[in-house]
């Protein structure tokens, strides 16, 4: 996901979109350990997703605590 989409979304918004990577994220790693993973490169894709997302929350939410 690129973080142009994700700025202009709420936190609420982007709460959501963590939970689903870490979700698909744990999936991913399920599928790893049984041998089924076939695009070992979505693991990275996802984990640096979230570390997008939650950077994103932690500037928002201290946007609105200076406010």
């Amino acid at each position: 996901m690129k973080i142009d989409e994700l700025k202009n979304k709420t936190i609420d918004q982007l709460k959501s979109i963590l939970i689903d990577l870490k979700k698909e994220s744990f999936n991913l790693r399920f599928q790893k350990a049984n041998g089924q993973l076939e695009n070992t490169s979505r693991v990275k894709v996802v984990k640096r997703s979230v570390a997008r997302v939650l950077t994103l929350i932690n500037n928002l939410s201290k946007k609105e605590l200076e406010k």
